[in-house]
């Protein structure tokens, strides 16, 4: 059965840092898409980050580009985002997935109807 398990949100201070962390069982990560999108109170759900180790294809969303990274444990079968420099308008609930039928992180990978599978979501709060 393929699970995505988020951890690793918390409350932290304007311009602090947070490693997301999205644990996958029942389904190897190297050949699928794996996103990040994340979904503040009120608002649609926005699209993070991609990453596709097989065709080695990654992108981030230009409101974060320069402040997150997307790094990966294969032994843990593991995707990790790093949040850095973070802001107020960061908080939101961080969510992972992963769309088996996606061919990379191309145009689309900001739909989340693209995606097969989401985690439950992990909380961050940027709070001073």
């Amino acid at each position: 059965q393929v699970q995505l398990v988020e951890s690793g949100g918390g409350l932290v201070p304007p311009g602090g840092s947070l490693r997301l962390s999205c644990a996958a069982s029942g389904f190897t990560l190297d050949p699928y898409a794996i996103a990040w999108f994340r979904q503040a109170p009120g608002q649609e759900r926005e699209a993070v980050s991609c990453f596709m180790r097989i065709t080695d294809s990654m992108d981030y969303a230009e409101s974060v580009k320069a402040r997150v990274t997307v790094s990966t444990d294969r032994g843990k079968n593991t995707v990790y985002l790093q949040l850095n420099h973070l802001k107020v308008e960061d908080t939101a609930v961080y969510y992972c997935a992963t769309g088996l039928q996606m061919g990379g992180c191309g145009a689309t990978w900001v739909r989340p109807r693209e995606y097969d599978y989401w985690g439950q979501g992990t909380q961050v709060t940027v709070s001073s």
